[in-house]
């Protein structure tokens, strides 16, 4: 009886291990964080997460198009269109770094410790200074 337990706890260690996902992707690696970039000035738009989403409220009358966006100077994502006055919801999960390491998002299902949002920031093009947005801590 106790072998038959042992069979089972086994088994069902097996299956959890095998449900956890991948956090790397070299595939899916980012360029590296532009630091000479980096500047501390920031725009009128907020950003909150909401679990494994963000979502970033633009307040100001620009409409940014073909940005990156950073998270904590490693992950990053593309983000088409940024429109004037509306609010884009991100999926946290479609951040990555120049490793291939993806954000740790959280959720239900999440394996590990959710990465804390702390600074964002708007990357326009190669050469102009980042944009800093104004990040609204989770509690």
């Amino acid at each position: 009886m106790i072998n038959a337990w042992f069979l089972i706890l086994g088994f069902v260690l097996l299956a959890v291990s095998g449900c956890a996902r991948t956090m790397y992707d070299p595939s899916r690696a980012s360029q590296p964080y532009p630091k000479h970039l980096h500047r501390p000035e920031s725009v009128d738009i907020q950003v909150f997460r909401d679990g494994p989403d963000l979502d970033i409220v633009n307040s100001t009358p620009v409409t940014y198009r073909g940005v990156d966006i950073w998270i904590n100077q490693r992950f990053m994502t593309h983000l088409e269109t940024l429109p004037a006055g509306a609010t884009v919801r991100l999926s946290l999960w479609d951040f990555w770094d120049q490793r291939g390491d993806r954000l740790s998002a959280g959720g239900f299902w999440r394996t590990e410790e959710p990465t804390p949002v702390r600074l964002v920031q708007l990357q326009l093009s190669d050469d102009e200074p980042l944009v800093g947005l104004l990040t609204i801590y989770e509690d």
